[in-house]
């Protein structure tokens, strides 16, 4: 099978169509700098095909890894041929991104736990693959604040991205309606703003609540442990810590941080709604060292060269009721209290410049002043992101309008929840993440692209996958490979692929939307004959 997704480079199949057989005596020798995917190849295709891979031997096929300078830093060269496969990468990292091509070659039984023919002949198409990168970033973001995933999703989810070469995991952390990080220094964030007395079921709109408390919290074991399994696929966590807006949950915990003069902060609890709280941090002395006492726990804790700090979305109507607030905003010469969000953002980005980090945040951030070396998130447009790149930003495109993948994927009423835009696998496949018009120096300020999985709708593991997936895939390749405008997108030649992927992801155990739409139970909960309100199309 050479249905391969993303898309490579350079496939070129032997005419004559042979094939070389992979046995039990197959030996994997791993060169100098390669070992980590050795191990990952025994560990995720061992398992599956019930192959133990040697290290030596004399079998009559041998699969050999190793590092070339020549090649670019996650490029990879992928040859199969005369009982020999060879897989040559710029780095470890590009020879596992091979490795994942290499799976996907021996068909989709090579994507489960454990062998389900155990007398099965592997084979792998004699051929040579060349291929590398077009974006360095290619990210998905997962908000595990709105609704709770447990670690073993977290894994899984790393597992997913690693079987489609994406490399950036954007992990949102904290928000109104909950705070998933253990910090030591402050115990009732674990213990208070983890949690919520219920929930809302459905859009900001639906008169449904599940009274369930919700909540969780990855303690830093746990989060040391995402960390090394995603560095082991090669991919990079980077957290989010979300302020000075979508901070109700730490208000929650820690009242003083709230405008305590504008509104009885004692009263607030973790958000059980959705939407934009008002509940926002002080612009205070006390605010700022909180959130560098975090900040010192997360770089504790996150090798990443970025740390999100969010900015986004932050009301100021506290911030108009609060004497402290104005105060602050005439004593930093400020024009009114809306110049407090940038200076709060600002602060803490210069707070880690400083520590050798480099600040990330939500493309509000560009409203003011930005220590050097501080990138953005374009999410309100490809304009967001032309502006930041012109203006010498780094920048990592991820729109509204065309990746954040729980707005629903077709028109009508049969989505499970039909929010947002519609997006469907089509346009996933056609989003150009560079904007138009940018070119030069400001288009290679593009670090890449990412989706975003914003999980208000998505309740559980199962409505993640429907949502994000097989959008998913079309967006790996839109990463991954250099495709030619979208206009000119093979589309058709996509599908073709996917009905082979499809299968990988039935090995895999993912819940995704089938092509044909929802089944009939798959739609909208809620009360007999009568749909469950959602937003406007296209809010």
């Amino acid at each position: 099978m050479t249905e391969v997704i993303p898309a490579p480079a350079r496939l070129r199949r032997d005419p004559a169509g042979r094939r070389t057989e992979i046995g039990r005596d197959t030996v994997l020798r791993a060169g100098p700098g390669t070992e980590g995917v050795a191990r990952w190849l025994r560990a995720t295709v061992g398992a599956a095909t019930g192959l133990p891979f040697p290290e030596s031997g004399g079998g009559a096929c041998r699969i050999e890894l190793g590092i070339e300078s020549g090649l670019p830093d996650e490029g990879y060269r992928l040859t199969a041929g005369g009982g020999t496969v060879g897989l040559a990468g710029g780095s470890a990292a590009g020879v596992f991104r091979g490795a994942q091509t290499l799976r996907q070659l021996l068909g989709p039984d090579a994507f489960r736990r454990a062998p389900v023919r155990p007398d099965r002949v592997w084979e792998v198409p004699e051929i040579t693959v060349e291929d590398a990168p077009r974006f360095r970033w290619r990210g998905l973001m997962l908000d595990v604040a709105r609704h709770f995933m447990p670690k073993e999703g977290v894994l899984r989810y790393l597992d997913l991205m690693a079987a489609h070469k994406l490399n950036v995991f954007h992990f949102h952390l904290t928000d109104d309606q909950g705070w998933r990080i253990e910090i030591e220094r402050y115990p009732e964030l674990a213990g208070i703003a983890s949690w919520r007395p219920r929930t809302k079921f459905g859009h900001r709109s639906s008169p449904l609540w599940d009274e369930k408390p919700h909540g969780g919290c990855y303690t830093r074991d746990d989060i040391r442990e995402i960390v090394a399994y995603a560095a082991e696929r090669h991919i990079t966590v980077v957290p989010e810590i979300d302020v000075p807006g979508h901070a109700q949950a730490a208000v929650a915990a820690r009242p003083e941080l709230g405008n305590t003069d504008a509104v009885d902060t004692r009263a607030v609890s973790v958000w059980d709604d959705w939407g934009i709280s008002p509940n926002v941090l002080a612009p205070t002395d006390a605010a700022l060292r909180f959130c560098e006492g975090v900040l010192e726990e997360v770089l504790e804790l996150f090798p990443s060269e970025f740390v999100h700090i969010g900015g986004d979305e932050c009301p100021t109507d506290q911030w108009r009721r609060s004497a402290t607030a104005r105060a602050r905003a005439r004593e930093l010469g400020l024009a009114d209290v809306d110049g407090l969000r940038s200076w709060f953002t600002g602060h803490l980005g210069r707070w880690l410049t400083v520590r050798g980090r480099r600040p990330i945040g939500w493309d509000e951030i560009l409203d003011g002043a930005l220590p050097e070396g501080t990138a953005v998130c374009a999410w309100r447009g490809h304009a967001r992101g032309a502006a930041a790149a012109r203006a010498g930003h780094d920048v990592v495109m991820c729109p509204e309008q065309h990746v954040y993948l729980d707005h629903r994927q077709a028109p009508g009423e049969d989505e499970p929840v039909p929010v947002g835009f519609v997006r469907t696998l089509e346009d996933v496949y056609r989003f150009e993440p560079v904007p138009a018009g940018l070119t030069g120096e400001a288009a290679g300020r593009v670090l890449g692209t990412q989706a975003n999985l914003w999980t208000e709708v998505l309740e559980d593991s199962a409505r993640v996958d429907y949502q994000a997936f097989p959008r998913l895939a079309a967006f790996a390749e839109v990463a991954w490979s250099t495709l030619p405008a979208p206009a000119e997108r093979d589309f058709a030649g996509f599908e073709r692929r996917m009905a082979v992927h499809y299968r990988r992801l039935d090995a895999l155990g993912v819940a995704y939307r089938p092509p044909s739409g929802p089944r009939p139970w798959q739609r909208r909960p809620g009360v007999p004959g009568r749909p469950l309100p959602g937003p406007p199309p296209d809010r």
